[in-house]
C-alpha cells in the first residue's frame, strides 16, 4: 500500500461531537453535533424558544467550517430543578380558628396541637424552581443572553472535536483508497503484460480464418492488411495508458488532500468507462484475451469499491 502525505486534511462527512457548558450551578447546557453523507451543506437546527440569534451565530460558524454534508446540531438546556417547601399561612390560621370555634362551641378546654395541624392536608406546599417554571420575560431573555455567550465562547471546541472525528475517518478513508489504487495498478500491469501476446495471437487467428474463407484466392498483402485491421480493434494501448493517467491524477489528488469527494468521482467514472472500453475490445478473444476479460472485471470491482469509500469524502 502507498503512503499519503496530505498537505490538506482529508475528511469524511461522517462525524459525531458532544459538548457541555455550564454557566452556574443551576444552569447549563448541551450540544450535540451528528454529520452524514450528503451532496451539499445540509444545517438542521434544533434549537430550544427564543433562541433565534444564536441560531444564526451557529449557521455562520459551520458554513465556514464544513464544506460538505448533512449536519443535525442539538442544543439541550439543562436547568437543575429544586423543591421549596412553603407553609400556607392564611390556611393555618383558619384550621386554628375552626378548632377553637369547636372546642369553644362544645365547651371544650381543648387547645389545638400544632403537630397535628400541620398534619393535615394543604398546610404544606411545594414550589418548583428552575426546570420549565413560569419565569418573567426579562428573566427568560437573560438567561436566554447568558446561554448564548456561553455556547458560543464552546463552540471552537466543539466544531474541533468534531472536525477531529471527521479527520480521522478521512485518513482512514484515504488509506483505504490509495490501497485500491495499487490494486488497480496492478490489473493495469497485467493487462499490459498480456496484451502484446493477445494482439499478436489474435492477429494469427484473424489472418488464417481469412485465408481459410477465401481459399487461398485473396492477394497475401491484402489479407495481412484486412487482418492487421480487425487485430487493431482489440487494441487497448490507448485504454490503458488513461488509466495509468487517471491513476496517477489519483494519487496526486490524494496526496494534496481537501475537498476531493466529487472530484475523485468522476475521475472513477472516467476510468470506468476506459474499463468498459478495453472489455468491449477484447471480448471474444480467446487465449490471453479470456485472461483480459478476467482482469478487466477485478477491475472494474476494485473502481466500484473505490466509488463507495469517495461518496463518504467532504
Amino acid at each position: 500500500m502507498s503512503k499519503q502525505t496530505n498537505s490538506q486534511p482529508i475528511y469524511s462527512m461522517t462525524g459525531f461531537a458532544r459538548h457541555r457548558g455550564r454557566i452556574n450551578e443551576s444552569l447549563g447546557w448541551t450540544l450535540v453535533l451528528k454529520a452524514v453523507n450528503h451532496r451539499f451543506l445540509d444545517l438542521h437546527m434544533r434549537m430550544p424558544a427564543g433562541s433565534e440569534a444564536l441560531e444564526m451565530q451557529l449557521r455562520r460558524q459551520f458554513k465556514s467550517a464544513i464544506l460538505r454534508g448533512h449536519l443535525e446540531i442539538t442544543l439541550t438546556i439543562e436547568r437543575a430543578s429544586q423543591q421549596q417547601v412553603e407553609m400556607d399561612h392564611g390556611l393555618v390560621a383558619s384550621y386554628i380558628a375552626a378548632f377553637r370555634a369547636a372546642a369553644a362551641e362544645h365547651r371544650l378546654r381543648e387547645t389545638p396541637s400544632l403537630q397535628t395541624i400541620l398534619q393535615l392536608p394543604g398546610v404544606f406546599r411545594t414550589n418548583l424552581q428552575g426546570g420549565n417554571g413560569n419565569g418573567s420575560a426579562d428573566v427568560r431573555t437573560a438567561e436566554m443572553e447568558l446561554i448564548e455567550a456561553s455556547v458560543v465562547a464552546g463552540l471552537p471546541e466543539a466544531v474541533s472535536a468534531l472536525q477531529t472525528m471527521r479527520g480521522q475517518e478521512g485518513a482512514a478513508l484515504a488509506a483505504e483508497l490509495a490501497a485500491i489504487v495499487d490494486r488497480i495498478t496492478t490489473f493495469v500491469d497485467r493487462v499490459t503484460e498480456l496484451h502484446g501476446p493477445m494482439q499478436a495471437a489474435h492477429f494469427e487467428r484473424t489472418s488464417a480464418r481469412i485465408a481459410a474463407l477465401l481459399g487461398g484466392v485473396a492477394d497475401r498483402e491484402r489479407l495481412l492488411q484486412e487482418a492487421a485491421l480487425l487485430a487493431d480493434r482489440s487494441d487497448v494501448s490507448e485504454e490503458l495508458a488513461r488509466l495509468r493517467a487517471h491513476v496517477e491524477h489519483f494519487r496526486q489528488m490524494l496526496a494534496g488532500g481537501g475537498e476531493l469527494g466529487k472530484k475523485l468521482d468522476f475521475l472513477l467514472q472516467e476510468m470506468n468507462r476506459e474499463a468498459n472500453t478495453m472489455l468491449s475490445k477484447t471480448a471474444g478473444i480467446a487465449g490471453a484475451g479470456t485472461q483480459v476479460t478476467e482482469i478487466g472485471l477485478g477491475l472494474k470491482s476494485e473502481i466500484e469499491k473505490a466509488r463507495e469509500q469517495v461518496q463518504n469524502l467532504e
